[in-house]
């Protein structure tokens, strides 16, 4: 008998330990799912005062009261916590579409701008010292013509040179090395074939020669003054700023006169935008109108592409050097460039059927009573299509305007 009470209470001091292990562990789970209330005393008149156990503020020394603090969850990134959800579905009779599983060809438009090209830019510069006797050009933003007058300078050493050149055509024409030598060297000194053939016509040395413009295009300043912006013209109210050379100042040789922007060969510069970049390349065919003839285009080809992206819309931008002799587009002058990229099979859903939130793209899937949230992966755009890679397959439908889905409900929950 004595044996089974033994194994009787023995039983009995196991069952109760089990019990009450069960009963902590079940309140210590409701505890976390509820918010353990953690006790911390604080300051009525110092909130900044808290301590874990009673006392008094050492700043004014009131009794610290108890207020309950609930712990917080970790933090979740998941899309789920960006709005916080009412429901899974949008419920309405909206419109809707398919996504496409198809091969679509595209032409891509790119905004542009005509602006200068400085690898031809031009330094007009004095080939040798001597006095200013007249200016033909006075004014920043002057624009001149390929052979128009810039300037007369008077020059002693040219008159030396002239009247050596004068005495060997005279008296030695046959020295045909000399006579070139010296010929030559008045073409350095800035003399043009025609003002050297009046020389040997005349025979009558001029001690001022008048200097050229050797390419059309816009005076942008002196060696002192400050260049045109690269892109446009600067401010109307400076567009007669005087140059700071008058007649009667001496230059001497190298110094530069005039910086020149030449307007015969200019720079198509188009802007790229993002979800295009990877589709334009070198030496692909573009096709280019301007605003001022739309009726009419022009083909050119893309020569350069900039790998540096605007980090403001993560554009870049594409150039098309231009031969603007021809086409006589003034700076600044809009184009738009037409580009047609390879055809490629994909599925194809309408941009306005997604909408982006953070980094995650999101489509609205009609369901059996509604419609629902789904999280989708996206690839290049075209035109007014974005190819879809995985989330949802041409046999899904979805709403048409996903931005009026989320405008009309206050969540996004994507499966």
């Amino acid at each position: 008998m004595n044996k089974y009470i033994k194994y009787g209470l023995v039983f009995t001091v196991i069952s109760i330990i089990g019990f009450g292990m069960y009963y902590f562990v079940v309140k210590s789970k409701k505890s976390s799912e509820k918010g353990i209330q953690n006790e911390v005393y604080t300051c009525s008149m110092h909130p900044e005062i808290i301590r874990n156990e009673p006392g008094n503020c050492p700043i004014c020394g009131m009794t610290l009261v108890k207020k309950a603090t609930e712990s917080k969850s970790p933090t979740d990134n998941s899309i789920d916590n960006l709005l916080k959800p009412t429901d899974k579905f949008v419920v309405g009779n909206y419109q809707t579409t398919i996504p496409k599983d198809t091969v679509l060809n595209s032409e891509i438009s790119l905004p542009g701008i005509v602006a200068y090209d400085p690898n031809s830019a031009v330094n007009i510069a004095a080939r040798i010292g001597g006095r200013i006797e007249r200016m033909y050009v006075n004014y920043k933003y002057q624009k001149v013509t390929k052979g128009q007058k810039l300037f007369e300078i008077y020059s002693p050493e040219l008159l030396t040179e002239q009247q050596n050149f004068i005495y060997i055509i005279s008296n030695d024409a046959d020295n045909t090395s000399i006579r070139n030598a010296a010929k030559k060297k008045l073409l350095l000194y800035g003399m043009t074939n025609s003002q050297i053939n009046s020389l040997i016509s005349s025979k009558s040395a001029n001690p001022k020669i008048t200097i050229y413009s050797p390419a059309t295009g816009i005076i942008s300043g002196t060696e002192k003054m400050n260049d045109l912006s690269s892109s446009s013209m600067q401010n109307a109210t400076n567009n007669t700023e005087v140059l700071d050379i008058k007649e009667g100042n001496y230059i001497k040789k190298g110094e530069i006169i005039f910086k020149l922007k030449n307007t015969d060969k200019v720079w198509g510069v188009f802007n790229v935008l993002q979800g295009y970049n990877n589709q334009i390349t070198t030496r692909q065919s573009i096709t280019i109108r301007s605003e001022m003839d739309e009726a009419d285009s022009f083909d050119a080809q893309i020569n350069f592409i900039e790998t540096q992206l605007n980090p403001s819309d993560k554009s870049n931008t594409v150039r098309v050097y231009l031969n603007n002799d021809r086409l006589k587009l003034p700076i600044g002058t809009r184009l738009e460039g037409i580009v047609k990229v390879n055809p490629l099979k994909a599925i194809w859903l309408q941009k306005q059927a997604l909408v982006s939130i953070g980094d995650k793209k999101i489509v609205f899937l009609k369901m059996a009573n509604g419609f629902k949230a789904t999280a989708i992966k996206t690839g290049i755009e075209r035109n007014d299509f974005v190819q879809i890679l995985s989330g949802i397959s041409s046999e899904d439908t979805i709403a048409k305007n996903a931005q009026y889905l989320i405008d009309s409900e206050s969540f996004i929950k994507p499966d």
